[in-house]
């Protein structure tokens, strides 16, 4: 009986010491990293190049029409996208769907008003890969990654970051 309890005793110290130790999902990266460029066709036919948008704050978002997180998150990216745009905001939604007819759907029916498009292996092996939605990256005016979220994250959470990143001047 003492070396069961003792065993389990071990092992939730163990356990803690894991969970203690296990970095959070969402944190800023710290070492502002480039984010790699790439260039995706949108739901409207255009091209573009997360290098076109240098100089605005970027929220890079990686989500799927039957990821319900994502469309918990969606909303508040709409929101932000109208309410930070002038300041230099732009949200681009990379979606891992496999077909277009769906994603155009859920577009129209979130009322997306920032670029969406479909994403592929190469594009998300770039961005570390993509295991899990929603997956949504913070970059500031010079392309650098500031902030990695994984999972559903507080709209407040990415709404400081991005008003602290507006705040500040390119470099």
């Amino acid at each position: 009986m003492k070396k069961t309890i003792l065993i389990l005793g071990a092992g939730l110290l163990v356990l803690g010491w894991i969970v203690l130790r296990r970095p959070a999902p969402h944190q800023p990266t710290g070492n502002l990293r480039p984010a790699p460029d790439f260039s995706l066709t949108d739901l409207s036919g255009g091209t573009f190049r997360l290098s076109d948008y240098r100089g605005k704050v970027v929220v890079l978002d990686f989500w799927a029409t039957w990821c319900d997180p994502c469309k918990r998150e969606i909303p508040r990216f709409v929101e932000m996208q109208s309410e930070y745009a002038s300041q230099g905001l732009q949200v681009l939604g990379v979606s891992m769907d496999d077909d277009e007819p769906p994603v155009r759907q859920f577009q129209q029916q979130f009322k997306m008003n920032y670029p969406v498009a479909l994403g592929n292996p190469k594009m998300a092996g770039q961005y570390g890969g993509i295991l899990g939605l929603p997956i949504t990256f913070v970059i500031d005016r010079n392309g650098r990654i500031t902030a990695r979220h994984v999972g559903v994250t507080d709209a407040s959470v990415i709404e400081a970051e991005i008003q602290k990143l507006l705040a500040s001047p390119p470099a």
